[in-house]
């Protein structure tokens, strides 16, 4: 039987023992006798996944192996879990293990103790390490350094400085970036699909510059990418909007610079909702922010499930998020009672989902119900007169504000210390005045509201006050799906579930309290 020498080494460094000097360590400590010698060149210790561990541990099962002999423990692993089924492993089959420089022999016990201490810090260190490491690239990421991956359709790499720091930035293509500026503003469009602008490119000899083929998701990726824009003051409300944790502040979105959209550290958990950081990068944008945003609301508004009016789907389908990552619910089919029943659609990739089951049939009456009490309260004939009046008010103050914030941006390239403060002050005071009018601006009115209603006559009639339940539901049911997701739209603008609270946002402020 022989001595197992085994060496490993994940990256060659010049401060890092190689493989070679491990192996003379644990020739020393075999003593003259017969060895077979097993290495790993490039390899983590993270897991046992290498290919001169595997064919160590096939000896030892042939019953070739009596000893495993090691330059030092964190060699063959660094992992609590991996060390003591490999311990297991070799107690099978009565093989000592030793490690020739710290001198642990598990013939011992006290020797069996001292391994199993030793394997917890070095597990430990290697959790600090990559801890460190995913800090280093968060701080980096948020002061807006190029941190690697494919160099996006458009750019290409240039050397820079930032901070002192010498890194990469994106330069613009000129090339790829008018093809781009071509694709946002047919998409941009709503008569042009994305199948339409990919059958425009290859009609007309517009090809990938890179060499790829042009294709659906290749164009939805490209239009969803907010190192494009030219980040404005639009761009910061669309994404705080959106839930995104923004890292600079509003004035310093001058419609210059295009963004890095990154997931937050917290979201490596499988148990944590996805969570996103907006970055303003170092390099120019070139798609203007009304036509990136113009684009990016149609993707989000694609981005659920289509309803083809059939059985299989719900006419609620795309207007119910989940309330812990803000991703649509979709319908899936099961050969239950039930039939059909919601799931987060962004449930696979670590979001924990509404909490419980989503019935379909369950939901579309809770829905049918809050539809008939929200017509109850709209009036059949709306005097628009007042509301109108209300709406131009709105507006001339929005655009006071507006004007105030362009005011105090262009005093900043020679405002000092004091004046600076008050700007930033000023500036985030007013943004969230412009975020309350145009929220406010943005509201349907009654009026607008009633005369869409009416389009639905006379399978929807007005004079539906104090309908009862039953005859509610008659009328709902006989309605075309298309009718049914049409009235949702009209009267709700999203709503989420999830944890047992459904939260509705209505078009109508005063239907809040539904």
């Amino acid at each position: 039987m022989y001595n197992a020498l085994y060496g490993r080494q994940s990256v060659e460094k010049k401060d890092s023992i190689s493989v070679e000097s491990q192996l003379e360590y644990c020739r020393y400590e075999a003593h003259g006798e017969p060895c077979l010698e097993y290495t790993d060149k490039g390899f983590s210790g993270k897991n046992t996944r290498r290919p001169g561990f595997e064919k160590m541990m096939a000896d030892i099962a042939a019953g070739k192996i009596k000893r495993v002999i090691v330059y030092k423990l964190d060699r063959i692993s660094r992992s609590i879990l991996d060390f003591a089924n490999m311990m297991e492993f070799f107690a099978s089959y009565q093989v000592e293990f030793v490690s020739s420089t710290e001198k642990f022999d598990t013939s011992t016990p006290i020797g069996r103790a001292m391994l199993n201490i030793c394997i917890v810090f070095a597990q430990l260190e290697r959790e600090t390490i990559q801890k460190r490491v995913r800090d280093a690239y968060y701080a980096r990421s948020k002061r807006g350094f190029y941190m690697g991956g494919r160099v996006p359709y458009g750019y290409r790499l240039e050397k820079t400085v930032l901070d002192g720091i010498s890194t990469s930035m994106y330069a613009e293509i000129p090339e790829e970036s008018r093809q781009l500026a071509l694709i946002f503003s047919m998409y941009a469009d709503p008569s042009h699909s994305l199948g339409d602008i990919v059958r425009h490119l290859n009609s007309h000899g517009i090809r990938h510059l890179r060499g790829a083929a042009w294709n659906t998701a290749r164009l939805s990726e490209l239009l969803r990418n907010p190192v494009y824009v030219k980040a404005d003051a639009a761009v910061y409300d669309f994404f705080r909007s959106q839930g995104v944790k923004i890292h600079n502040p509003i004035q310093d979105f001058t419609g210059e610079n295009g963004c890095y959209l990154y997931k937050s550290p917290s979201s490596v958990s499988a148990k944590s909702p996805v969570e996103r950081e907006l970055v303003l990068a170092p390099h120019k944008g070139f798609i203007r922010s009304e036509l990136w945003l113009a684009c990016r609301k149609r993707c989000l508004n694609n981005s659920s499930i289509p309803n083809t009016g059939n059985a299989r789907n719900s006419w609620l389908s795309g207007k119910v998020r989940c309330r812990n990552c803000g991703y649509a619910l979709t319908l899936r089919k099961s050969k239950s009672k039930w039939g059909r029943y919601f799931v987060c659609s962004h449930q696979s990739s670590g979001c924990p989902g509404t909490g419980s089951t989503v019935y379909a049939d369950v939901l579309e009456e809770f829905f049918s119900y809050a539809l008939q009490v929200a017509l109850s309260r709209l009036p059949a004939s709306p005097q628009s007169g007042p509301l109108l009046a209300r709406q131009a008010e709105t507006s001339q103050k929005l655009q006071q504000v507006e004007a105030e914030i362009r005011s105090l941006l262009s005093r900043i390239p020679d405002a000092n210390q004091i004046l600076m403060n008050y700007v930033n002050l000023r500036i985030t005071e007013l943004d969230e005045q412009k975020r309350l009018l145009e929220q406010e601006l943005n509201q349907p009115s009654e009026a607008s509201l009633c005369r869409d209603v009416r389009h639905f006559e006379p399978d929807f009639p007005m004079d539906h006050k104090g309908i009862s339940g039953k005859k509610w539901q008659n009328i709902w049911e006989k309605l075309p799906f298309q009718k049914k997701q049409e009235v949702l739209d009209l009267l709700i603008d999203m709503a989420s579930l999830g944890g047992g609270v459904m939260d509705i946002q209505w078009r109508i402020p005063h239907f809040y309290d539904l």
